[in-house]
């Protein structure tokens, strides 16, 4: 089976099972999604979750977490990964949001690169999920998943790299969902160490299914 039809059965199948897809962190505004994907790196979802809506509820906008400390934001976020640098960085992304932009998320990929504690990840999911923009974020499922389906070649082993040729496979339309499509996919199917081939709609397609099919099954 060739790349391209190994590509054109993939993205039919997600947009058969998966036509309307979505972060999973729970969000209201621009400033929420920006707040929580700054506290989702190096941690899941759903711990991200768990804290947010008391920090939402107190600190709602980029003008009110300005006025606060990271010492006070520290007591919020403490129960996920490096709770003292993604409250420094949330403080110092709301005060440069006030200084810079207005209070308002930007949606161009060199400003939200500026803001503290936002690396092209980041800008990317925000650009993305808030601004619909053809922009793909990569993270460990996605670098994965794109990796095993043979997406993108082998020689891409950054996770900029795995963007450019992503980028270049689906059209600018489907961008926005295909990072959630590879990424959910990445967290329920196919999973780091023990992917669920046996429960996969896209096995048929997958260069690692091949490869390793006799092993799995």
């Amino acid at each position: 089976m060739t790349k391209k039809k190994r590509f054109e059965g993939i993205v039919a199948y997600f947009k058969k099972e998966m036509p309307v897809v979505e972060t999973e962190l729970k969000y209201e505004n621009p400033f929420q999604l920006l707040v929580a994907v700054i506290l989702s790196a190096q941690c899941t979802d759903k711990r991200v979750n768990m804290i947010t809506p008391p920090l939402f509820a107190d600190y709602p906008t980029a003008e009110v977490m300005a006025e606060a400390t990271p010492e006070v934001i520290f007591e919020y976020v403490k129960s996920i990964s490096y709770p003292n640098n993604k409250a420094k960085h949330l403080v110092g992304m709301a005060k440069m949001l006030i200084a810079d932009f207005s209070g308002e998320v930007p949606s161009d990929l060199d400003d939200l690169v500026k803001l503290p504690g936002v690396g092209r990840k980041t800008a990317n999911v925000i650009q993305a999920c808030i601004f619909d923009k053809p922009a793909m974020a990569v993270d460990t499922h996605i670098f994965r998943v794109s990796h095993r389906l043979g997406l993108v070649s082998e020689k891409c082993t950054t996770p900029y790299s795995v963007e450019k040729e992503l980028v270049k496979l689906f059209d600018d339309a489907d961008i926005p969902r295909a990072h959630h499509w590879l990424l959910l996919h990445g967290r329920y199917t196919c999973q780091s160490r023990k992917p669920k081939c046996e429960k996969c709609g896209i096995k048929e397609f997958c260069s690692f299914f091949k490869k390793n099919s006799t092993i799995i099954c």
